[in-house]
């Protein structure tokens, strides 16, 4: 009897640090997805707040470009035909490159800040690239 208590409360154990084990693990697992979206999140919000800096100085040197270009041709209106033209081309040719130009750097951005580990021995892009790099 005595050998069936003590298998009782070993098992009883074992159950308790199992169940904090798996505890500990769903939080761990939380912790590391709120890390990582907010990792992502801070990212693309410095990123699209640079955006936004650039376009507006974008849009006024356009303005200006355009403004010159029409001063020289004496009709401002040729000048803004030139600048929209020469972004229409623009717009074409990303349009036709932008799986390479636009989405695969965007993605891969994406991924190795999802993939980033905060354990300099072991960082998950780093391996990858050096799997590509063998493969080439």
């Amino acid at each position: 009897m005595n050998s069936t208590t003590n298998m009782a409360k070993s098992i009883d154990m074992l159950y308790e640090k199992a169940k904090k084990y798996t505890e500990t693990s769903a939080e761990l697992f939380a912790l590391n997805t709120v890390d990582k979206t907010a990792d992502v999140l801070s990212s693309l919000t410095s990123i699209v707040l640079i955006v936004i800096v650039v376009t507006m100085f974008t849009l006024f040197v356009n303005v200006g470009l355009s403004l010159f270009i029409g001063n020289l041709l004496d009709e401002y209106y040729l000048g803004f035909f030139i600048v929209s033209g020469f972004y229409l081309v623009l717009a074409l040719v990303l349009y036709k490159f932008k799986d390479k130009i636009i989405k695969m750097p965007v993605a891969n951005l994406i991924i190795a800040k999802l993939l980033k580990s905060k354990n300099s021995d072991f960082n998950i892009p780093n391996i990858l690239k050096e799997a590509d790099d063998e493969e080439a």
